[in-house]
């Protein structure tokens, strides 16, 4: 089983939606219970809103609890070293020497706008591994981009 890797607040943020949905759960099975009370179930649009959604719930919880079952927590602030690995803050130089900052973390916790890239990202793919003063080129869909790594934290 491939464990999930994520920062502290992506786990209580997966474990805050999977007690949402739990509540839901109810009140989709009583907005099913009073659909079907009105009769001819073939042309009820109520009671197939209700049994589509309560589809989505379910598949929902089931992909959360695989997520929350296998995550990997991982606190920055315990970690280390002279080369970038998940949790890592990098602070890069650009093709025009302006500088940008990414936290290499989860899936979940991904916010390009907060900077904040997913491990699974072409950049923080291309990042992993590499030392201050390394250079990178990532292919991305505007074309390719090249970086300087200046400075690694551990934050």
């Amino acid at each position: 089983m491939e464990k999930v890797p994520m920062l502290a607040e992506g786990y209580e943020k997966l474990t805050a939606d999977l007690k949402l949905l739990r509540a839901e759960r109810p009140k989709v099975v009583d907005a099913i219970e009073e659909a079907r009370a009105h009769g001819d179930l073939s042309e009820n649009a109520e009671y197939h809103a209700a049994k589509e959604r309560q589809g989505q719930i379910e598949a929902q919880i089931a992909e959360i609890e695989d997520r929350v079952s296998r995550a990997q927590i991982i606190d920055p602030a315990t970690l280390s070293g002279d080369r970038i690995i998940f949790g890592a803050t990098v602070t890069l130089l650009d093709e025009n020497d302006k500088p940008v900052t990414y936290q290499i973390v989860g899936q979940t916790e991904s916010d390009a706008k907060r900077g904040r890239i997913s491990y699974n990202s072409p950049l923080a793919k291309a990042l992993i591994g590499k030392h201050v003063d390394d250079e990178i080129e990532v292919s991305v869909p505007s074309g390719d981009k090249f970086y300087l790594v200046k400075k690694i934290e551990f934050i």
